[in-house]
């Protein structure tokens, strides 16, 4: 296989986690019910949008602060944890416009989030060669 062609399973791949991690919808439900993700969640466990929505909303922005934030930055920059926009997120950032992106206006959401990573790396897969692609991941999502 040629390095520049990607198998679409990666591509959709990269966007099936990036989707994991942004707010839970009908569709995620849907295929929890319809046994397609019968691996991740058991038999006995029940759930509905709002239960999936209440724990997305716990883990990942709060009420005082998420217990689990999913941005680079937090991890990544400042002498604490809890730094947001630092160095870390204008690496990214720089990363998105070398490949002609930029952020939709309409996201209020920081740039240097999982989920935008993860997409990030799917579009990368797509039109770029995959040496980039892993040192899109080493610098940034695997840190």
């Amino acid at each position: 296989m040629s390095d520049t062609v990607r198998p679409t399973e990666i591509v959709q791949g990269y966007a099936v986690l990036a989707r994991c991690w942004r707010q839970p919808s009908e569709q995620i439900l849907a295929a929890i019910e319809s046994g397609d993700l019968a691996d991740i969640v058991s038999e006995t466990e029940t759930t509905d949008v709002s239960t999936l929505r209440t724990e997305h909303t716990r883990l990942f922005v709060g009420p005082n602060g998420p217990p689990c934030p999913p941005y680079e930055s937090v991890y990544r920059d400042g002498d604490s944890a809890g730094t947001v926009l630092g160095p870390s997120t204008r690496e990214v950032v720089d990363w998105y416009k070398r490949y002609g992106l930029g952020l939709d206006s309409e996201w209020s959401d920081l740039p240097d989030h999982v989920a935008t990573e993860l997409e990030f790396a799917g579009h990368l897969t797509a039109v770029t060669s995959m040496e980039t692609v892993e040192q899109f991941l080493d610098e940034h999502p695997r840190q």
